[in-house]
């Protein structure tokens, strides 16, 4: 009986080597993983650089403000840009849970569970920017931007978590992603309860800081990492 070596029959069979698991590490797809930084880096920055263009006003105002925003030719674009900016952020964690290829255990639910609430944190951004794009009431803003953050935030701890819990990837990256879903977190109670309050402001700032400090890391880690080098162990 011919005997075929495990390597050759992985192979024989059209799967790459950066998805074959071995002994003391799993092999990470480098391709899917620099996408996903890609993803995460382009959009984050078009998301930033749309809303610099948004009309600005004392937002708690609505007498003062309300007469800005009818002014600003760019009102509906501008809305528009930033539901494209948080799409491609989305999509850039969606393709990092491929990247990561977890496949069993808690982690994979925690993955699992994470791309869901992506998913609904997504839908949530168009009713809200279809509410303030478009049905411009501020109040229904705070309540939809509300649940928005909370759901992107719970998108960050939970892939974050997963990120950690396998140590595919540096560990340090999955802490940095909780952080920044707590930060939205704090947002998503802050405009609850006090809108576009100093708080808010301040919460938003540091989530900014801690995404834009993981993805420049993941984006390092993804050009980094080789098509046959393991991945960090614990």
């Amino acid at each position: 009986m011919l005997c075929i070596p495990a390597a050759t029959a992985v192979h024989s069979l059209g799967y790459e080597s950066s998805k074959i698991a071995e002994r003391g590490g799993f092999m990470i797809d480098r391709k899917t993983l620099r996408l996903s930084a890609v993803l995460l880096v382009v959009g984050f920055i078009f998301y930033v650089v749309v809303g610099l263009l948004h009309a600005g006003g004392p937002a708690n105002n609505h007498p003062v403000v309300f007469g800005i925003y009818a002014s600003s030719a760019s009102w509906t674009a501008v809305h528009l840009g930033q539901f494209v900016g948080m799409a491609v952020i989305i999509a850039g964690l969606l393709v990092l849970y491929f990247a990561l290829d977890i496949r069993a255990g808690g982690a994979a639910w925690v993955a699992r569970l994470g791309t869901v609430s992506a998913a609904v944190a997504l839908g949530l951004y168009a009713v809200l920017q279809a509410v303030d794009g478009v049905a411009l009431k501020r109040w229904l803003e705070w309540g939809t931007r509300s649940y928005q953050s909370f759901m992107f935030g719970l998108t960050l701890i939970l892939l974050g978590s997963a990120v950690a819990l396998t140590a595919r990837l540096p560990r340090a990256i999955g802490y940095l992603m909780g952080l920044s879903g707590l930060g939205y977190i704090v947002q998503g109670w802050v405009l609850g309860s006090e809108g576009f309050s100093g708080t808010d402001t301040f919460a938003i700032l540091g989530g900014y800081v801690l995404i834009l400090a993981w993805i420049i890391w993941l984006l390092v880690v993804a050009w980094r990492t080789k098509e046959s080098s393991r991945a960090p162990t614990p």
